[in-house]
């Protein structure tokens, strides 16, 4: 028995060894004194990370055995230093061929994203986002506030699509109902709201009473209609490579002939076929972010790309302003949620902020048009 304890330990301090090594790289140091330096509260942290990659650091996380006083830097030096590159590269090899051989994101799984995230309860939502609700990037340009810049991204997104009085818009993945209630109070427009979430319908319905405005709990390749402005705004994240060429035809299909289409998602470097496994596995099941070639093979010889618009810089910003009411409000939302949800909630929007500031994921917003714009397209930033 005590040779095995002591070939354990030995084990473990060679992992330790390791994981020093590579934490340096990023300035990163264990049991250092700076904000973004690790605080290890289980030695076993070692042997489960480098067997498991980021799911087992994430569950170690959740689990209590480390702390970091600033995760969010904590993760863009981690980031920045491509330490995620240097571990469990087999993982990321089974993960990339499982996506491109199975539809992770059919008709039935779609409904899958709205049960597990979305209808985790609205009061979470509401507690962490501005007033309309908006969960996406907000546009930081002239806004000091987060209210500011989740209006002037909806706005943003008006002006873009050249929104009129009496146009019919459509807009896919319309969450709690922001967007359409923007686009219908000051720009007039009819509105049709797709979502895959009950609670999302039920609140969007609720808040847009009164308004030109019907909302649908139905996955859009089941929609039936005809557009003037279509609109997308942090869904395609949840549509999967194998159904990029199938929304888009979608789209298409829903839009008249000289009509605007924009688009606005999260947005990778590289082509991956699938999400980071503890982002999957607890946060967006079934979700991937894709890459600016993927996106253009998907509406390739279908629409004319009019305008390609990177603002990811803006999501480190608004990730923190959902991180800062998320933690104000946790004592009004502690007793509907465990402890262990409690840092799971706060790890998913630390480490997306430092992915964001470490420029590993961006924003992109494209404005797409069936037959192209006689004489281009003006784009307002």
């Amino acid at each position: 028995m005590d040779t095995m304890i002591n070939t354990q330990s030995r084990g473990g301090g060679r992992l330790e060894a390791k994981a020093a090594r590579l934490l340096a790289l990023a300035d990163i140091e264990i049991g250092g004194s700076r904000p973004w330096d690790i605080t290890v509260h289980d030695p076993r942290l070692y042997a489960r990370v480098f067997s498991r990659g980021s799911l087992g650091l994430g569950e170690a996380y959740m689990d209590g055995w480390w702390d970091v006083e600033r995760l969010d830097e904590f993760f863009y030096r981690i980031l920045l230093a491509k330490l995620d590159q240097r571990i469990m590269v087999l993982q990321r090899a089974a993960r990339w061929a499982i996506g491109k051989l199975l539809n992770l994101q059919t008709v039935h799984r779609a409904f899958e994203i709205g049960k597990r995230h979305y209808d985790k309860g609205n009061r979470l939502f509401e507690l962490m986002l501005d007033k309309r609700m908006n969960y996406s990037c907000g546009y930081w340009k002239e806004a000091r506030t987060l209210d500011e810049a989740q209006e002037a991204k909806l706005d943003l997104c008006c002006r873009k699509l050249g929104l009129e009085p009496g146009m019919r818009l459509l807009d896919i993945g319309c969450g709690w109902g922001g967007m359409a209630r923007f686009a219908a109070e000051k720009y007039g427009v009819q509105v049709v709201g797709l979502t895959v979430s009950r609670e999302q319908a039920g609140y969007a319905r609720s808040h847009c009473a009164g308004l030109p405005i019907e909302i649908r709990l139905e996955d859009y390749r089941a929609h039936r209609g005809e557009y003037d402005r279509i609109v997308s705004i942090g869904m395609f994240e949840h549509v999967g490579q194998r159904n990029y060429r199938t929304y888009f035809r979608s789209v298409r299909r829903l839009l008249v002939a000289d009509g605007l289409f924009l688009l606005h998602t999260i947005g990778s470097n590289i082509s991956l076929s699938r999400t980071d496994p503890w982002i999957e596995k607890y946060i967006f099941p079934n979700s991937m972010t894709p890459s600016a070639r993927q996106i253009d093979r998907g509406y390739e010889g279908l629409f004319i790309l009019e305008d390609w618009h990177n603002f990811g810089a803006d999501y480190d910003p608004t990730l923190m302003a959902w991180h800062r009411k998320f933690e104000s409000s946790w004592p009004q939302l502690a007793s509907d949620y465990d402890e262990r949800f409690h840092r799971m909630w706060r790890l998913y929007l630390l480490l997306s902020a430092g992915a964001f500031r470490a420029r590993e994921n961006q924003l992109f917003q494209l404005l797409l048009s069936p037959r192209g714009v006689p004489g281009g397209c003006r784009v307002p930033r």
